[in-house]
């Protein structure tokens, strides 16, 4: 691994050289991209180690345990490499890990993405919204706590986007097949007559163009990327103050389980501005010696 450093001299603890520092990201896929992408809008100049479990995508059918065990190793290869944040860009993992890993690691700030039942109820101007999720999300006892504390005077419509993230990690966003499977998930919100609507998974602000065609210009979309920017922004900047003299890593790398392709595709494309600039994205699969595939 090359780290690009912005002080000639690195941070020795104990005698062996420490990795640069940089903020830690992960989703089960191409998701968290656009977690990344409100990220570096915040944090231009801080390094970004990403990893998309491709591979074992999507989170939203496996049970919390094995979610908890993949978010587990993703963060010990996040840690390794000189992540001082993390930020769980995948709402399943959040709602299902998220406490288990400030657990194992009380002293690194861990940043989640979570369904914001409360704005979306305080945009709704006729107490209507629609909730697009996966199944595990929905059935989350945080989600569930969420809908009881500020959804109770509200109609809450539901839908569980069984196949969405599977489809959009195979095919990308540019699949015919997005259009008829979209219109079968905003359906049932349209014959609600909802007028807010909840993005609650990572990968569906990546089609939220189809979604609002579907739905209609009447109907505004939510989601959380940038709040976890702006939270992830303010945890970094506590950081750095207590750290004042530890080098600070500038690179975009981004890691799949999957296919390296898909996700280098993807992330150009999400992340323009990026894309031949003075900040170098580079792609790599991971497979950790075997470890991230192991279960």
């Amino acid at each position: 691994m090359t780290w690009q450093q912005t002080s000639p001299n690195p941070v020795l603890e104990g005698g062996i050289e420490r990795p640069a520092a940089s903020i830690g990201v992960f989703d089960s896929g191409l998701g968290g991209l656009s977690v990344l992408r409100a990220l570096r809008l915040q944090l231009p100049s801080v390094g970004v180690h990403y990893i998309a479990d491709s591979a074992h995508a999507p989170y939203g059918d496996k049970p919390a345990d094995q979610i908890l065990a993949r978010s587990m190793l993703l963060c010990e290869t996040l840690l390794e490499q000189g992540a001082q944040l993390i930020v769980v860009a995948c709402n399943t993992a959040t709602v299902h890990a998220i406490e288990g890993l400030r657990q194992r690691w009380p002293a690194v700030p861990f940043v989640g993405t979570e369904p914001g039942i409360k704005p979306a109820v305080q945009a709704s101007k006729n107490g209507r919204i629609g909730v697009l999720a996966t199944a595990a999300t929905l059935a989350s006892p945080r989600y569930l706590a969420l809908r009881k504390t500020h959804g109770a005077q509200t109609q809450i419509v539901e839908q569980a986007c069984v196949g969405l993230a599977d489809l959009i990690e195979a095919k990308g966003v540019d699949s015919p097949e997005l259009d008829a499977l979209i219109q079968r998930y905003c359906q049932p919100l349209a014959q609600a007559q909802v007028d807010t609507v909840l993005l609650g998974c990572t990968h569906y602000p990546l089609v939220q163009t189809l979604i609002q065609a579907q739905l209609g210009p009447h109907v505004q979309l939510l989601n959380v990327e940038d709040a976890v920017a702006r939270q992830a922004h303010k945890l970094w900047l506590q950081w750095q103050t207590q750290h004042p003299d530890w080098p600070v890593n500038s690179r975009i790398q981004l890691w799949s389980t999957g296919n390296t392709a898909v996700l280098d595709t993807m992330a150009h494309r999400v992340l323009p501005h990026l894309a031949g600039g003075a900040t170098p994205i580079k792609t790599q699969a991971l497979d950790g010696g075997g470890s991230l595939y192991a279960r």
